[in-house]
């Protein structure tokens, strides 16, 4: 179901464990549950693909069980807590540790925010939420990989980030306050996560500030995918004090695309002063006068007044009383991308903080096939030449359809996956992805071999996030195939995530030799 991805370790999971996750999938919405494929049941998904994790992985989004992640948190201990505010934050988070991983491995870290009852009262509707963020990921955002749904307990289980908010960095910092270079950086890379998320249909961001921009193990700023998460039912989420509320958010209670960009604003004077100042009070503090008034004390004058200038102008945009007249996310990476003026500096350098030590990528542990070999060499070519061979014999089983689903509209779905096939054979990839993306968009039949063929049409277009979820969506109508295994390591490695690209090789030769050894 949902977005699935490649699993490293499919531990074993009880039968109550069973059973919560079937009564829960009954509560999901309908469309949740028709659009995506039926999730395994066999195992629990806990680790795979892009981003952070503790050390460079994004764990697989799932359906966990409460007594796993009772058993993650202590039973959820007040040790565990890593809320800024501890257990007075209205909806706590706990540090958690998954019970069913290597110990030795940082993989099985996870973030767990846990809601009070009355957040989240309808079910579907939670889980509609937590499946439409989970679809996200992107290597600017520590990654939702789960949720719990059980009587009144609604958690969500995240990526679990080592170093700190931006608000400890900045404002309560201990060794070392941020340099220019990093702030700069810090602002761009949740530019960038903010518009990503607009790209996808996620443009809302809840109560966007300093909290909310985490710190990897590598020292790269991510923005937290609890605030893509509405607070209540109503949608209605702001606990920041009032002086920093986008104005049209006073007036009706709803947070809009806009009023994103006015909280980003109100990030960007932070990283300009040091400190968490109130909008009008900033502006104020300058207008017609000397922007040094505005700047961090700390840094010592170490930063250029002409990208200061910049960053401010930016923040002043963002911060205009009507919505329509601020810009856009795509304007906010186009403005802060030309400021990066120390890219080859690592951020854990910039940050002060220690490496994080990455271990040699793994090699494959199981003899690969021709696919697989095609898939470590990232031959394409190979790939694709493979793909047209194998024709659909990989979607037996994965399709029952009554006669009365034999209609016209079904005829036509056909025929739009025929067209995709000669367009696919032919190397004529934009043709192919329109003609896949019609049959895929019916609903009426899931086909892994589609979604592969039309990963690699995007690989193909330089498109390695859209390869990445359709390679996914493969292994979610088809469990056990290895193909769509091989498929998201090649979108991966395109992604410069290389250790999880070989652990994706791993596994796929581990099912290719699974399925060798039962004869099938």
């Amino acid at each position: 179901m949902g977005c699935c991805q490649s699993s490293l370790f499919r531990a074993p999971i009880s039968d109550d464990s069973k059973k919560n996750q079937q009564q829960n999938h009954q509560q999901l919405p309908q469309h949740v549950r028709n659009n995506n494929a039926s999730r395994p049941t066999n195992g629990t998904e806990t680790s795979g693909g892009l981003g952070g994790g503790g050390d460079g992985a994004v764990l697989s989004f799932t359906e966990f069980s409460l007594a796993d992640l009772r058993a993650a948190t202590n039973n959820f201990s007040p040790e565990f807590i890593v809320s800024e505010s501890g257990e007075k934050a209205p909806n706590v988070v706990y540090k958690g540790r998954l019970q069913n991983h290597d110990n030795n491995n940082n993989r099985s870290w996870i973030a767990v925010k846990k809601f009070t009852k009355f957040a989240w009262p309808d079910p579907k509707q939670f889980a509609d939420e937590a499946w439409g963020v989970g679809k996200l990921r992107h290597k600017r955002l520590a990654n939702l990989i789960g949720y719990c749904c059980v009587g009144d307990e609604r958690l969500l289980v995240a990526e679990y980030l080592p170093n700190d908010t931006l608000a400890k960095h900045l404002f309560h910092w201990e060794n070392q306050t941020i340099e220019w270079a990093m702030r700069l950086r810090v602002a761009l890379y949740i530019s960038e996560a903010l518009d990503y998320c607009s790209s996808e249909g996620r443009p809302l961001y809840h109560d966007l500030n300093a909290y909310r921009v985490l710190f990897d193990e590598n020292g790269d700023p991510r923005l937290s995918c609890f605030g893509l998460m509405k607070n209540s039912s109503d949608g209605k989420s702001y606990s920041t004090n009032l002086a920093y509320t986008p104005p049209e958010y006073l007036r009706n209670g709803r947070v809009t695309p806009e009023s994103v960009i006015f909280s980003f604003g109100t990030v960007l004077l932070d990283l300009l002063s040091g400190k968490h100042i109130p909008p009008g009070h900033a502006l104020d503090m300058i207008r017609g006068k000397n922007i040094l008034l505005l700047m961090d004390s700390h840094l010592e004058g170490n930063f250029s007044t002409e990208e200061a200038t910049v960053v401010f102008d930016l923040a002043s945009r963002c911060l205009q009383y009507e919505p329509r007249e601020r810009p856009n996310t795509m304007d906010l990476v186009t403005t802060l991308s030309p400021l990066q003026n120390k890219p080859d500096v690592p951020s854990y350098v910039m940050l002060g903080i220690s490496k994080h030590e990455e271990t040699a990528p793994p090699t494959p542990q199981h003899p690969l096939s021709p696919m697989g070999d095609a898939c470590t060499r990232m031959d394409l070519t190979a790939i694709h030449q493979i793909l047209v061979m194998t024709q659909y014999k990989d979607d037996e089983g994965t399709n029952e359809l009554s006669f009365q689903e034999w209609t016209q509209l079904m005829r036509d779905m056909l025929e739009a996956r025929k067209r995709g096939d000669v367009a696919f054979r032919d190397k004529d990839f934009k043709t192919a992805v329109e003609c896949y993306s019609q049959f895929i968009d019916v609903g009426t039949m899931v086909s892994p071999t589609v979604y592969a063929r039309r990963s690699l049409c995007h690989l193909l277009s330089d498109q390695p996030d859209a390869a990445l979820r359709d390679a996914m969506q493969a292994q979610c109508v088809y469990p056990d195939w290895s193909t769509a295994f091989y498929m998201q390591a090649v979108a991966l490695a395109k992604l410069d995530m290389h250790k999880d690209a070989a652990d994706m090789l791993n596994e796929a030769a581990a099912l290719e030799e699974k399925k060798q050894r039962g004869g099938r």
